[in-house]
């Protein structure tokens, strides 16, 4: 990788796949970027950049040690990560490439000792929800579910025709279900695409697919 790469990365800020760091100062933060990259799409850790872009560089063996420990000691189950080094104006950057794990959910272990799973959302790391927890249970079942739309799960569906959603806890008021059936049904809407979730005002919230 050569430094016409790096900047151009940097050119497209952050994003979905793309998270800076000016520097690693809290191994529990890096721990849920791995965790959210990994949960989601995969990404890369620019290790170096400020926020605004600018190269500030670190020092190298002090940070990839860093990443090394969040990935396979604070991430359930560990989580390999790439690491490179590209060299320029003089300062070292670490690029840091983590792959959609194929053991979701990865966790995060949190300074008091606390699991919790993220999911990338544009350029944030956003807690995951009980039903990104249930889809990913379910990826793992041999057998598919089977859903049977009478008409209880049609009603059920047109609570969810609202432009901007309804969140988890609506939702289990207005269909009257206990949350674990709640989250169950959802999940399994989600999953067959009548369903989408969306980020909005910084909740998850759940619509009829668009």
């Amino acid at each position: 990788m050569n430094a016409d790469v790096l900047y151009k990365w940097i050119a497209q800020g952050e994003h979905q796949q793309q998270d800076f760091k000016y520097e690693i100062s809290d191994i529990c933060k890096i721990a849920r970027s791995v965790s959210a990259f990994a949960n989601t799409t995969g990404g890369r850790l620019l290790v170096g950049v400020k926020d605004n872009g600018k190269i500030a560089g670190v020092r190298t063996d002090e940070e990839y040690y860093m990443i090394e420990a969040a990935a396979s000691n604070y991430c359930i189950p560990n989580v390999k990560v790439d690491v490179q080094v590209v060299v320029t104006e003089g300062k070292h950057v670490l690029v840091a490439d983590i792959q959609p794990s194929s053991e979701r959910p990865v966790y995060a272990r949190e300074a008091d000792g606390s699991r919790v799973a993220y999911v990338r959302v544009a350029d944030e790391n956003i807690v995951a929800n009980a039903v990104h927890l249930q889809l990913w249970r379910d990826e793992y079942k041999q057998k598919g579910a089977c859903i049977i739309f009478t008409e209880r799960e049609q009603k059920l569906l047109q609570k969810l025709d609202v432009e901007e959603g309804i969140t988890l806890n609506q939702f289990c008021r207005c269909s009257l279900l206990p949350r674990r059936k709640a989250v169950w049904l959802l999940a399994h809407f989600v999953r067959y695409g009548v369903v989408e979730m969306v980020f909005v005002n910084h909740v998850f919230r759940f619509r009829q697919a668009r």
